[in-house]
Parts: structure tokens; C-alpha cells; sequence
């Protein structure tokens, strides 16, 4: 069950809990919600901005411990909306989404996972998905398909393409540590001898 409490702000609380709130846990709530009133609707038709379904926000993890020390059991997500105009379009969707309405389904997600794909052209694929693979990693990429006797799926792709990436990797740098003019044990990547 959603609980809606709403403050005079414009902003309402949307408590997730395992049980019925009691009389108690509605008191505490209110004081935690700096005195927004519990609303008797389990719908609420009016334009809202909040995080999405999928993203459970690091403020309502806090807000979900705090409730636990104050002996309010049973909760599993707060999330906080802000009451927007239809037309408000001042939100970043990678974060939040704009509601129609606040109702019981707001954190259900109802994403159907994708079919596997199997990538027939690396480099094509590449291209396409801006994966800033290599020629040398694509042409790795393709040899290992080959070993292995079948074409890699897109997962397999993507992993590699991060796990190898430069943020993860750091290719660029491909030299041997030094200190004090003397090559260390330990190297970032190997690299010519011929050019540290």
C-alpha cells in the first residue's frame, strides 16, 4: 500500500509500506514530513515531478532508515513529488519523470527485458552503439567469436567495451612505472621497451 502526505508546499510524500499505518506511525510520519497531513485518497490526479519508478533515490533510503529508528516498521520506499502545471517540462528525465497522477502502481516497473542479441558485424556494431573500440579490439573481439565457435551476444560486447574502456583501463598511458630513473616491478600496461 502508498500512503500520500501532503505539506502546503506543493509537495507530497508517497510512503510504501508492507502494512496498515496506525495511528502512531501516521503522528511520527507527519512530524518527520515537517507536518504534511496524511491524505485519505489512494490517488491523487494532479501533475507531479518525482524520481522514477526504477531509481530509488539516496533520499528516500535515508528517510526509509530514519522511519525504522523511529520505530515505524514494515516501510519499503519514500519518495518525494513535487506538484507541477501539464505543460512543466523543467525536470532531467535520466532522474525524475513528470505523473499524471501519484497512484498505487508508481514504483511498479513493468519493463520486459530485451531479447539477446547476437552481434554478426563487431565493427559495425561498434559504430553504431559509439562503443570506441579499437581496430586491435574488434579484431580481438572477432577471433574470440571465431574460438569460440559462435557469434558474441550484445552483452558481451558492451561488457568488454567497459571493463576495457579508457575510463577503466587507462590504454593511453601504456608505460612502465619509474622511480628514481628505475623501472618498477609493476607496469600499467605493457608497452614498447624501446619507448618507456
Amino acid at each position: 500500500m502508498i500512503y500520500f502526505f501532503a505539506d502546503e508546499q506543493n509537495t507530497v510524500f508517497a510512503v510504501q509500506i508492507e502494512r496498515t499505518l496506525t495511528e502512531s506511525d501516521t503522528s511520527k510520519l507527519s512530524w518527520l514530513f515537517g507536518g504534511a497531513e496524511l491524505r485519505d485518497e489512494t490517488v491523487i490526479t494532479e501533475f507531479f515531478v518525482g524520481p522514477r519508478a526504477a531509481m530509488i533515490t539516496p533520499w528516500s533510503t535515508n528517510a526509509v532508515e530514519i522511519t525504522q529508528n523511529m520505530d515505524v516498521q514494515g516501510i519499503i520506499r519514500i519518495e518525494e513529488f513535487r506538484k507541477v502545471g501539464e505543460d512543466f517540462k523543467d525536470f532531467d528525465p535520466m532522474l525524475s519523470q513528470k505523473y499524471g497522477e501519484l497512484n498505487q502502481e508508481i514504483y511498479t516497473i513493468s519493463i520486459q527485458p530485451e531479447s539477446i542479441l547476437e552481434v554478426a558485424d563487431i565493427a559495425a556494431y561498434n559504430k553504431q552503439e559509439g562503443l570506441s573500440l579499437s581496430d586491435e579490439e574488434v579484431d580481438y573481439l572477432n577471433k574470440l567469436a571465431e574460438k569460440l565457435n559462435r557469434k558474441l551476444t550484445d552483452s558481451e560486447v558492451f561488457g568488454f567495451s567497459q571493463v576495457n574502456s579508457e575510463h577503466c583501463r587507462h590504454k593511453i598511458f601504456q608505460r612502465h612505472i619509474c622511480y628514481r630513473r628505475r623501472r618498477a616491478a609493476g607496469f600499467i600496461v605493457q608497452a614498447d621497451p624501446q619507448n618507456v
